[in-house]
């Protein structure tokens, strides 16, 4: 399991370069605001459609092929971005590179297949905090490779660099990777109709509860993510490197959360509790946002977002591997990440359109609404856990 973290992180890394420079690479080929969304946008709407399929895949024909697979295509997205000729181009790299983000899921799936039950939210926990430090080193590497000036941004560079970090990643794998899942499975799932744990999934009452609780998760914290800096610069007059400093802190806490918290907390009190504990821990944050006038108050606010969000993330990705068919593994986290997706989608433009027309405040106020009906549907999960201890 210690290769394929790191080879996660490695190539969330690259994820991470390029987004400093999409929007200006955007401009550069006269986009507009419309144009600049959609560009960001298509990646999350590809992968929405891809990662169940991807998963279902990467359970017939075996995590590794579709890991390698998966990565070197990224490196051949991260390539067309690189001497993209035109806006077109460059949307077809975006959305060639959302699509193979459904890779995610059969990387979840390999850790659903290496871990113990009681170990599946470490498992998920160390994923996340790799995906977390990929995040906050990435823009910071992209940042400096794209330049300070719009005007004379270097746009092929960063892809070069993200391209180079995803065929590291495919030569790793490579060489340390084994398959995850025993001849004897895949033979079996190759019987089955194969996307029937995608079908099995969304049948189940408990499954569509997880990946509500899930949905409403992303979806809130999808639209903070978009409209934070819209938000420090009216309430605190700030500017792009401290919202930059202030994600930065955010992406630490979570990953120590997710990378060193999770595994204890979740052996001792469950999965279900600790899910709960996160989505409070969030309410808390988006309660306290908008009353924040100095930085200490600010800084608690999304200390406890963050812990929230590193809590519940990996403890509900493993209440869904848990449930899920033994077979179904990747089909099954496909839909949950398919959920993020959409949320990744809907969030970002539901929360600007509310920031316009009712102020800075209202996003994080519905948020927390948001947040306080996925508490509903956890606390269920959680009487559902305790009844038969009980």
């Amino acid at each position: 399991m210690p290769a394929l973290i790191l080879i996660v992180f490695i190539d969330l890394l690259g994820f991470g370069i390029i987004i400093p420079l999409l929007p200006f690479y955007a401009e550069h080929f006269g986009a507009g605001p419309a144009l600049v969304t959609m560009l960001m946008a298509i990646y999350s709407l590809t992968q929405f459609a891809a990662a169940p399929i991807i998963g279902a895949l990467s359970d017939r024909y075996g995590r590794r092929k579709v890991i390698l697979l998966s990565l070197a295509g990224t490196a051949g997205a991260y390539l067309l971005m690189a001497f993209a000729g035109s806006l077109a181009m460059l949307f077809v790299a975006r959305a060639l590179a959302g699509v193979l983000a459904g890779n995610i899921a059969a990387a979840q799936a390999a850790i659903a297949d290496l871990t113990e039950p009681k170990d599946r939210a470490r498992g998920m926990g160390l994923f996340g905090a790799a995906f977390g430090l990929g995040f906050i080193f990435g823009p910071l590497i992209g940042g400096v490779l794209t330049g300070a000036d719009p005007a004379a941004a270097d746009f092929q560079t960063p892809p070069l660099v993200a391209a180079g970090l995803s065929a590291l990643a495919f030569g790793l794998g490579l060489a340390v990777l084994r398959e995850s899942r025993p001849p004897g499975a895949l033979a079996s799932v190759a019987r089955r109709r194969w996307l029937a744990p995608v079908l099995g999934a969304v049948r189940r009452p408990d499954m569509r509860l997880l990946v509500a609780v899930f949905f409403l998760v992303m979806l809130a914290f999808a639209g903070l993510e978009a409209t934070f800096a819209l938000w420090a610069e009216r309430q605190f007059a700030w500017g792009p490197r401290p919202v930059g400093y202030l994600f930065a802190y955010v992406g630490v806490i979570a990953a120590l959360v997710q990378g060193a918290l999770i595994g204890p907390l979740t052996r001792r009190y469950g999965e279900e509790r600790v899910m709960l504990a996160g989505v409070g821990a969030l309410i808390g944050g988006f309660m306290l946002l908008p009353a924040a006038t100095g930085l200490a108050h600010l800084l608690v606010a999304m200390a406890l977002l963050a812990g929230g969000f590193g809590l519940a993330n990996p403890a509900l990705h493993a209440l869904i591997s848990r449930r899920a068919d033994a077979e179904g593994q990747g089909a099954t986290l496909g839909i949950a990440q398919s959920g993020a997706s959409l949320a990744r989608i809907v969030g970002p433009v539901c929360a600007g359109a509310v920031f316009a027309a009712w102020g800075r405040h209202w996003p994080y106020v519905i948020g927390a609404l948001l947040l306080a009906i996925a508490a509903t549907g956890a606390w269920r999960l959680v009487r559902a856990r305790l009844a038969p201890e009980q």
